[in-house]
């Protein structure tokens, strides 16, 4: 993987800020768009994941965990993929799924929980959000773009 085009470090002071940040970034989302994301258990992604869809246009009741599924599709302002590789082994399993078919597509945003469990699934531009532990309720996050597109979406969601 090559060195990333730019990159964003923050700190989330709650759950509910992290949401917010995920809306902010799921109103700038457009299709072809790549979002990784790092992080232990309990770290937000889903918060953040929670967030993205709201602000995409997805309705709440609509967002729900795909560890069993891999893959969900929502529709939206846009239409979006949420996948989750924690069960996943490896890229042949993956590929299997029809994952890689679906970021070829390029016709939805995709949302992507642990991909560093399967880096390889990424396209060669995305952006990947590294959410870690920071204290009970805060998070830091780092944000790393690689490419022209995930930067100018960097920029625009935290300047």
């Amino acid at each position: 993987m090559s060195e990333p085009t730019l990159t964003r470090r923050l700190v989330s002071p709650s759950p509910e800020e992290t949401h917010r940040l995920g809306v902010k970034l799921g109103k700038l989302l457009e299709p072809g768009d790549f979002v990784g994301l790092v992080g232990d258990l309990g770290a937000g992604k889903t918060h953040l994941v929670r967030g993205v869809a709201e602000g995409a246009g997805v309705a709440k009741s609509e967002v729900a965990s795909p560890t069993f599924a891999i893959v969900y599709p929502y529709e939206g302002r846009i239409p979006l993929y949420h996948a989750d590789l924690y069960r996943l082994a490896d890229y042949e399993e993956l590929y299997a799924t029809g994952f890689v078919d679906m970021v070829a597509d390029n016709d939805r945003a995709m949302l992507v929980e642990w991909l560093d469990r399967i880096p390889q699934a990424a396209p060669r531009e995305f952006l990947r959000i590294s959410l870690r532990h920071a204290g009970e309720a805060e998070r830091s996050l780092e944000v790393e773009a690689f490419g022209v597109r995930p930067t100018a979406l960097l920029e625009a969601w935290l300047g």
